[in-house]
């Protein structure tokens, strides 16, 4: 019986732990730059932003196309292409780290790559919402989608 509570306890405690809602502060410093943390900074005033359901990826899944992703490809093909490589589109916010780690694979590796920011572009905001996009990165090659990243996966979905 006293496993049984025990039990009972860890399960509570567990699930209250992943109930909450992590917190993201955002602040500018003194030469201008903008900073996020987990924590809110001291002697410096800071905004509390609402992530609400949106997480970033962990891990990278290359999701079947669907029509949302046609669509957006189609209005991008409207636009001048200087490369002959697949179009590459990254939805993407500044206090993603994964974000920042896929932006620096496209840099290494000269692809060529149009980012959205969702949170500072009205286009990245009305395209992440046309995607039903849970998390970012979300990264569309020619037809093909990728949530999060990972150069592996990336690979594949951009040299086949």
């Amino acid at each position: 019986m006293h496993h049984l509570y025990k039990l009972l306890f860890l399960s509570i405690l567990l699930n209250w732990c992943f109930s909450t809602n992590a917190e993201v502060y955002k602040w500018v410093d003194k030469t201008g730059r903008t900073h996020f943390s987990d924590q809110p900074p001291l002697n410096v005033e800071s905004e509390n932003i609402e992530l609400g359901e949106l997480v970033t990826y962990t891990s990278a899944k290359v999701v079947d196309n669907n029509s949302d992703v046609t669509e957006l490809i189609k209005e991008e093909k409207s636009k001048p292409r200087n490369y002959r490589r697949k179009k590459v589109i990254m939805y993407s916010a500044a206090w993603c780290g994964v974000c920042t780690k896929a932006k620096n694979y496209f840099k290494k590796n000269k692809i060529p790559f149009t980012e959205y920011d969702i949170d500072k572009s009205k286009k990245g905001k009305k395209d992440f919402k046309k995607l039903k996009a849970r998390g970012i990165p979300v990264i569309l090659v020619g037809k093909k989608r990728l949530n999060g990243f990972s150069a592996e996966k990336f690979e594949s979905i951009y040299r086949s």
